[in-house]
């Protein structure tokens, strides 16, 4: 669904595989159409965490298929802004963008009630960005 005319925001973790993946499914579920959220990672790993996949299938979205991506210059390639997530010990990239982190834990093998509490701050965080940005 990615356009040369959609208005990109970045999510940007380590691994891609756990909340960069939660906010932008949120993130496209929730924004008007003329954005999309594009999440990657600067060392991807092998897959979604599973316990990730499981809190976003109660919520409706369905993340099975989805695969970690390594960050590349061509997706910051024309994006307004990125959201990191928890940089620690300089491991998130400068994209040039202007930037703000979410130091918010690594579901990674979490309870599932920890998965969730993640889960819904991302939600409550992406919808005042949603918010931020229509203005």
């Amino acid at each position: 669904m990615e356009h040369d005319s959609a208005r990109k925001v970045l999510f940007i973790c380590v691994h891609n595989a756990g909340r960069s993946q939660i906010a932008a499914a949120f993130f496209n579920r929730n924004a008007p159409e003329d954005y999309i959220g594009v999440s990657a990672g600067t060392e991807p790993g092998d897959h979604v965490h599973p316990e990730v996949v499981e809190a976003m299938r109660e919520v409706g979205i369905d993340m099975a298929q989805e695969q970690p991506k390594k960050l590349t210059e061509e997706m910051t390639d024309g994006a307004e802004r990125a959201i990191t997530m928890g940089c620690m010990d300089g491991m998130c990239p400068r994209t040039g963008l202007p930037t703000d982190d979410w130091a918010l834990p690594d579901p990674k093998g979490r309870p599932l009630e920890e998965v969730r509490a993640v889960r819904d701050e991302i939600e409550r965080r992406v919808k005042g960005l949603i918010e931020d940005l229509s203005h």
